[in-house]
């Protein structure tokens, strides 16, 4: 009997960028998965708890729970999201007992997508081809609140045809912070500028990262400067071949 897995396919990728969460049940599935969509899910509640918003951010990690718990595993395509919800909902329901309880319950089944697809399925083979170089960005979130690092590098070096060149500071951030971005907006745009010259120096065709906030804060600071060529993916995208 299949093992089921629970997929949050996070708020930007659902109304922006919808072929990140379909690559993720290819790939999923394809590690002989039972992958299940919950229709009611909406927002980790990320925007909330930055924004000190404890009330908001306290009903959305109750929802998420109830909607979760019942799968064998839980699977984000986003370090951000996944790292709200593994980090900081301790700390959300610490006030909340039962609450608590359940989720303390449910923690060590809560992975982000290359992590997941590293550590628990151990894919050996991907359905993915890329045709070139690309360099690997390090989102802050999934880097420093879940340790993913090498887990989407070895998954890009089953991608046939794929060569990754590393950029100049990769673990840099990109500027994005979700609320920081709108708050200090110039120290954003020049976050993201010094982001943008380390992939476009790296001479990689392709920018792979792990999360949307990132993408849609490079590749919207890529365009303005002008750049066309270069291509801003997320890893499933790539692992499934939806470039």
């Amino acid at each position: 009997m299949k093992q089921r897995v629970g997929l949050f396919i996070t708020c930007l990728a659902d109304v922006l960028r919808p072929s990140i969460p379909m690559a993720a049940v290819e790939l999923l599935e394809a590690a002989h998965f039972e992958v299940h969509v919950p229709m009611s899910q909406t927002c980790c509640g990320q925007p909330g708890y930055n924004s000190g918003d404890s009330r908001t951010t306290l009903q959305l990690a109750e929802k998420f729970i109830d909607e979760f718990e019942a799968f064998d595993y839980v699977v984000a395509p986003s370090g951000s999201c996944m790292g709200t919800i593994k980090t900081h909902y301790p700390d959300v329901l610490r006030n909340q007992p039962d609450l608590l309880q359940r989720f303390t319950a449910m923690q060590p089944r809560l992975f982000e997508l290359t992590d997941f697809l590293v550590n628990v399925a151990a894919v050996t083979a991907v359905p993915g081809t890329f045709d070139g170089e690309v360099t690997y960005h390090d989102s802050c979130s999934g880097l420093r609140e879940l340790g993913i690092k090498q887990q989407p590098r070895h998954l890009l070096s089953l991608v046939r045809g794929l060569q990754l060149r590393e950029m100049e500071q990769c673990e840099q951030c990109c500027g994005f912070g979700g609320t920081f971005s709108v708050k200090y907006g110039n120290i954003s745009a020049a976050i993201a500028d010094d982001k943008c010259a380390n992939i476009q120096a790296s001479g990689a065709r392709a920018v792979v990262l792990g999360d949307l906030g990132c993408m849609l804060q490079i590749e919207g600071r890529l365009r303005r400067q002008g750049d066309e060529r270069t291509q801003v993916l997320h890893i499933a995208e790539v692992l499934a071949g939806k470039t």
